[in-house]
């Protein structure tokens, strides 16, 4: 029987779940319980032990209580939870995923949530909710309830907060959105404030020939969730067109999409445009988080929770190098825009980070590291209606291209067959 997968240390969150699985019981929802617990004594009888649970993880539950780490006991957990779930779902019985927790419980049921594709309903319940959830959340599809008070004991808080969690997962298995279908293949862009005119243009062409584009914000988990998404085989083509998670990841801020962004493409074979949009800035937050090896730096207050730092020639050097050395391992199309009068809506003449000798780091090391490839300089803005127009018409050029070579593949194959 399909069901729900509920996530709970039971020695610690034992008489929670259970109340939890009644409510959704009675409301017709079935629910296999799993024990994310090491140490104490359940408070409720799991449909999925702990020693289940920690076997998938790869490492016994005694073997792990023999060493008393606590650490190891969570990571393992949360590796069995994460394949428990996969298997789940490719086998036919996970409905959805509802967790309860602190950290632990947290760390344990959303690795489980971001084993599970998007569109897959999931819930967690936790301490932490009311934080910074990144780590939890990344590029899945996760709802974050805040827990308000500690998840410890049943009263009239708990008992509303647990309630409205358990609704919102019966809701979603109950209701599915109605499928759509579309033949039209997908696109993926990145965009940013500061380039926003660009790929608002760009999209517009996309769509008119014919194609769904996916914009994805460039905050770290958007660049996060596109690679993902690549990897996948889902998207035909990638307009990169905002490549600043790059600058965060490589000086030093706070919106980073982690090491392998840009990379995904590239070994997809995916046919990809990529240009230097906004790697003339790293993000923070307030003031007060910049760190203060950068107080000397030219700094610009976007709005008063982001504060922006300009890349300076030489850390502008670095990241077009290391755009260079991912791109260089490309095994589809690629063409790379540089647009030569600024990267952002603040880099340009009269802006407060134009620099046109950081810009010319960054283009120069991106030419110089990709010498035989498709690195072409357009004498426009980024924002200019002519740059996004010529980066749109070559991904679709790139595109066709592709597309064609496949089908001659194909007529070349059955030809033989003949």
């Amino acid at each position: 029987m399909s069901s729900v997968f509920l996530f709970a240390t039971l020695d610690t969150k034992g008489r929670e779940a259970d109340f939890v699985r009644q409510l959704l019981v009675s409301w017709g929802v079935a629910v296999t319980l799993v024990d994310a617990g090491a140490l104490g004594t359940p408070a409720a009888a799991a449909d999925v032990t702990r020693e289940q649970l920690f076997d998938l993880g790869g490492t016994p539950l005694a073997e792990v209580r023999g060493r008393a780490d606590r650490g190891e006991a969570v990571t393992v957990a949360a590796r069995g939870a994460a394949r428990l779930a996969r298997e789940a779902f490719a086998g036919g019985t996970l409905l959805g995923a509802l967790g309860l927790g602190g950290s632990a419980g947290t760390t344990i049921a959303t690795a489980a949530m971001r084993a599970l594709p998007l569109g897959v309903p999931k819930v967690m319940v936790s301490t932490l909710a009311s934080g910074t959830v990144r780590q939890f959340v990344g590029d899945k599809d996760i709802f974050m309830l805040n827990a308000v008070v500690d998840i410890l004991g049943l009263n009239r808080v708990s008992r509303q907060v647990l309630a409205q969690a358990a609704a919102a997962i019966a809701g979603l298995v109950a209701h599915p959105p109605r499928a759509e279908r579309s033949d039209k293949p997908l696109v993926a862009a990145t965009m940013f404030g500061v380039t926003t005119p660009c790929v608002e243009r760009a999209r517009a062409v996309l769509e008119e020939a014919g194609y769904e584009v996916l914009v994805f914000h460039a905050t770290g988990s958007g660049g996060q969730a596109m690679e993902s998404l690549i990897a996948d085989g889902l998207i035909a083509g990638v307009l990169d067109l905002t490549t600043t998670e790059l600058a965060d990841e490589l000086v030093g801020g706070f919106l980073s999409a982690g090491p392998q962004r840009l990379e995904a493409a590239a070994g997809a074979g995916v046919p990809q445009v990529v240009s230097t949009g906004a790697l003339d800035m790293v993000n923070f937050y307030g003031p007060e988080t910049v760190p203060a090896k950068f107080a000397d730096r030219l700094l610009y207050r976007h709005n008063a929770h982001v504060t922006l730092m300009r890349t300076t020639a030489a850390e502008s050097a670095a990241i077009g190098a290391a755009i260079a050395r991912k791109l260089s391992a490309a095994t589809g199309p690629l063409a790379v825009l540089l647009p030569g009068r600024g990267v952002s809506a603040i880099d340009r003449d009269g802006q407060p980070f134009d620099d046109p000798a950081a810009r010319r780091a960054l283009h120069d090391a991106i030419r110089s590291g990709l010498p035989g490839a498709e690195v072409v300089e357009i004498d426009r803005h980024i924002n200019d209606p002519e740059f996004a127009d010529a980066a749109a018409r070559r991904l679709l050029a790139l595109m066709a291209a592709r597309t064609a070579s496949s089908q001659g593949r194909s007529g070349d194959r059955n030809g033989g067959q003949g």
